[in-house]
């Protein structure tokens, strides 16, 4: 039976605080950003929802929607909500960049010290914000929902998911079962140090475990689309397969790109010099031709490729060198400080 979601959560008593998350009264609680794109029909409902749920679970909030080009009213009825909503603030991009770039927009106008994330066609639950919240204070910096009776198509949505959660969870080394389920929550902070573009917004936690986040994953609630039709398919396969292997190389290799081009640059300049070194053999020992050999195109090839693998890992290095400096961005991240409140010296950190 699906549940109704307009409806607020049946709990005994709203909690206050929330484990370690301790808001501070003078900062928004929480900032819900939602990315709306042709979601006419959801939009009054969904709103509804939210202030609903939020209300009783007494937090102060923003709820930032962010309209990716819709044609359909959206733009319209955002503008309209706004006008009387306090809570509500709508961002309008200028055209339809994608769910990464509208997400990458809400972060930025965001002032909670909490961001929750939610898709904007009902089928995510705002009374699963309070789980989300809960789950956070326990010490995790990202918390994300797991679709675990995911009502979508099983040939044309399920499928491919789970197949594409093993394939991500495997190749980031962070073991989550529902990579594409917006409904998550951050610590603000966090986002801060992270930059999205392309498709990435699908690999936001294994971004954050970049970061060095602590991250785990709850059940979340999760209903059938009741207005409009899915804006994914099965075309988005090929830019999740070139944004997890961008994914791969930056976890392993963003601040020494030099290990993995000049691995394979000397690796491949050995090889160009070994079969050199036997064709000139053969040619100056053994005075056999070696000019129509296939030997001697493999040894020039890869003497070549040594040496411009080589050169990329250099100029990766000098790139990476130039990024981290320019934005004085650390190669390490702080996860908290400890000394005694004794303590008078002062230490700095360069």
């Amino acid at each position: 039976m699906e549940m109704d979601i307009s409806q607020p959560p049946i709990l005994k008593t709203p909690e206050p605080q929330y484990g370690d998350l301790i808001f501070d009264s003078h900062t928004l609680a929480v900032s819900i950003v939602v990315p709306i794109y042709n979601e006419v029909e959801s939009l009054p409902r969904l709103i509804e929802a939210i202030d609903t749920n939020m209300a009783y679970l007494g937090l102060t909030y923003e709820l930032i929607c962010v309209d990716d080009g819709s044609s359909d009213g959206s733009t319209e009825l955002l503008k309209q909500q706004a006008a009387i909503n306090p809570h509500l603030k709508a961002i309008v991009l200028r055209r339809n960049y994608g769910q990464t770039a509208a997400m990458a927009a809400g972060f930025k106008y965001s002032q909670g010290q909490v961001i929750i994330t939610l898709d904007g066609d009902l089928q995510n639950d705002p009374q699963d914000i309070s789980l989300l919240l809960r789950e956070l204070g326990k010490g995790y910096d990202v918390v994300s929902g797991w679709r675990k009776n995911r009502q979508d198509a099983k040939l044309s949505r399920l499928l491919p998911s789970r197949i594409a959660n093993w394939l991500i969870s495997k190749m980031t080394g962070v073991q989550l079962h529902d990579y594409g389920c917006s409904l998550k929550a951050y610590r603000t902070e966090l986002i801060a140090d992270m930059n999205l573009y392309g498709e990435l917004h699908r690999f936001l936690p294994a971004l954050a475990f970049i970061e060095g986040a602590k991250i785990t994953e709850i059940p979340v609630n999760h209903h059938a689309r009741r207005f409009g039709q899915s804006k994914y398919g099965l075309d988005r396969t090929f830019r999740v397969v070139m944004d997890l292997l961008t994914i791969s190389f930056i976890k392993k290799f963003l601040t020494r790109p030099m290990h993995v081009f000049g691995l394979l640059g000397i690796l491949a300049f050995a090889i160009g010099i070994v079969v050199g070194a036997y064709l000139s053999f053969i040619r100056l020992v053994l005075g056999q031709e070696i000019a129509a050999r296939p030997l001697l195109t493999l040894a020039v090839l890869m003497t070549l490729t040594g040496i411009q693998l080589f050169c990329f890992g250099l100029l990766a290095e000098l790139s990476m060198r130039t990024y981290h400096e320019s934005q004085d961005r650390p190669i390490y991240r702080v996860r908290e400080v400890i000394e005694s409140h004794g303590n008078s010296n002062n230490s700095k950190t360069n």
